[in-house]
């Protein structure tokens, strides 16, 4: 077996098996910045499965992502003492920290992500960015493809925006997922007409 099945087994229960580290962990992301870049990745069984190398032209970052505040209350209405609550925003934690790292660093696309730890208040994910524009990037025809891309988070084409999307999703009851809601709406409407 190799290592990092043992790493792997350890990050299943993370607060009973590194006990004081993680909270000191906690304690010192918090002060940290938001968005910021580390020079390994936390979780290299994590890392490594997503398709991380530890080569020019990769980078990771971690983002933090404040929890809850997804819930509004209806437009134009007063604030209600219990009712009229709606949940509007469809994206997870992880789409949102993958748009966020992507702001700060305009000229990488995003490779995938993975949670690393959360608190009462925060939400902690590693993202894996790859530089376009990298000669170790274009040479490699495991990983060129994503010099061709442009937005793949913001266009949803990431692992979590593929699940906000539904597109997890397959066969029977799925019909209208593919390829995407608005399109199946509009074939609809167009059908009528």
């Amino acid at each position: 077996m190799s290592m990092y099945k043992y790493v792997r087994d350890i990050w299943k229960k993370p607060k009973e098996s590194l006990g004081e580290i993680w909270k000191a962990r906690l304690i010192q992301w918090r002060r940290d910045p938001s968005t910021l870049r580390i020079k390994r990745p936390t979780r290299i069984d994590r890392a490594r499965s997503l398709g991380y190398k530890a080569k020019k032209g990769y980078i990771m970052v971690r983002q933090r992502v404040l929890r809850g505040g997804h819930k509004r209350y209806d437009v134009g209405k007063r604030r209600p003492k219990t009712s009229r609550m709606r949940m509007v925003l469809e994206k997870n934690y992880k789409q949102i920290a993958e748009e966020r790292a992507n702001k700060s660093f305009k000229n990488c696309e995003i490779l995938n992500s993975y949670w690393v730890g959360q608190d009462g208040k925060y939400i902690w994910h590693e993202i894996i960015l790859v530089d376009k524009d990298s000669p170790s990037i274009l040479a490699d025809k495991k990983i060129n493809w994503i010099a061709k891309h442009k937005g793949r988070t913001y266009r949803g084409l990431t692992s979590a925006g593929k699940k906000t999307r539904g597109l997890r999703n397959k066969g029977k009851g799925a019909e209208k997922l593919r390829p995407s809601k608005k399109a199946s709406y509009n074939r609809k409407v167009n059908q009528r007409s």
